[in-house]
């Protein structure tokens, strides 16, 4: 079993999307460039220019590096640092959505269309009006309907905006509610937002919201959204204390209540994720950086099963076990 050791060895990868097309699975990661900078709060050190894609024929098999599938050099609107991605498929389409800041040091999501899992992709001219931010994840509801959800603090920008709208005096708030993930539904086109986001609120046993002093559990980056029978599953990463979390709801749109802990902290400062069934079992795939023994910036993909109880929770794993 290749579970929880690094899939990819010759590169940095981070931050991996992972989904199920064509009954194998395809992880879209970041792409950490091999070098040294001092690390900052705002992610200075992350100076990624492309991306690969991986596909794996199944759980037991290390994945197949598919080659680069865009590059900074192909988005006109972006100036440096495309994080962490996500991919959908559409009618029989693919669009790979992408952050990076823009001409003015502005992180916003972009989109690139490609009629394989696996790419290439071309970038459209310029980004999704409307967006902001950094951490894309587009979540295709049962329904028909996909959304898109996306934010991030401190490098993210997320805690600057109030509204949807920048700031410069905006911080992120400590006795106050928390800064929320935005969500909006997207365009049958799905290069366009149907309407402007939304906040995705997370909320405590007794309904209220978190605040942004709950560092184990407020929101810090990270979104990913999944659909388990008729419960959505909102999962994220607390940043500053090295969690991921989830919380549940039966609207899209939330409140969400917060549920729990999935991964407790991993080597490295943080870990980005997402879930995906295949084959009737549940998997976690994430990041840690044990191939740099711990250098933030030097990161690598793994995965591991995810179990659920029979009410629903899900049940917390130790990010440090591997060792």
């Amino acid at each position: 079993m290749i579970q929880k050791r690094p899939l990819v060895n010759d590169l940095y990868t981070a931050d991996p999307s992972a989904h199920v097309f064509n009954d194998k699975i395809y992880i879209y990661p970041s792409h950490d460039e091999d070098i040294d900078v001092a690390n900052n709060d705002n992610g200075d050190q992350y100076d990624m220019k492309d991306y690969h894609v991986y596909e794996m024929k199944d759980e037991n098999t290390l994945p197949r590096d598919c080659g680069c599938v865009l590059t900074l050099a192909d988005v006109k609107w972006a100036s440096k640092q495309l994080w962490a991605p996500d991919c959908v498929e559409r009618n029989g389409k693919y669009y790979f959505f992408f952050p990076a800041r823009d001409k003015n040091g502005m992180f916003r999501v972009g989109v690139a269309l490609g009629d394989k899992p696996e790419g290439p992709f071309k970038p459209e001219d310029n980004y999704i009006q409307g967006t902001y931010s950094i951490d894309p994840c587009c979540f295709p509801d049962t329904d028909g309907k996909y959304y898109l959800t996306f934010g991030g603090l401190w490098g993210g920008q997320l805690d600057q905006y109030r509204n949807n709208t920048w700031g410069a005096e905006n911080k992120e708030p400590r006795e106050e509610e928390a800064c929320t993930p935005k969500i909006a539904l997207m365009k049958e086109n799905m290069t366009e937002l149907a309407e402007a986001p939304r906040d995705l609120v997370i909320v405590d046993e007794n309904g209220k919201p978190l605040l942004g002093k709950d560092e184990d559990r407020r929101y810090f980056e990270d979104p990913w959204l999944f659909k388990k029978g008729d419960t959505y599953y909102f999962t994220y990463s607390t940043g500053t204390t090295h969690f991921l979390c989830y919380a549940t709801s039966k609207n899209v749109y939330g409140p969400y209540t917060y549920g729990g802990k999935i991964l407790t902290p991993v080597l490295g400062w943080t870990t980005h994720h997402s879930i995906l069934e295949y084959h009737g079992k549940w998997y976690l795939f994430y990041h840690d950086c044990e191939r740099s023994n711990g250098v933030n910036q030097k990161r690598n993909v793994k995965f591991r099963e995810l179990t659920f109880n029979a009410d629903g929770s899900i049940q917390t794993m130790d990010g440090m076990e591997w060792k």
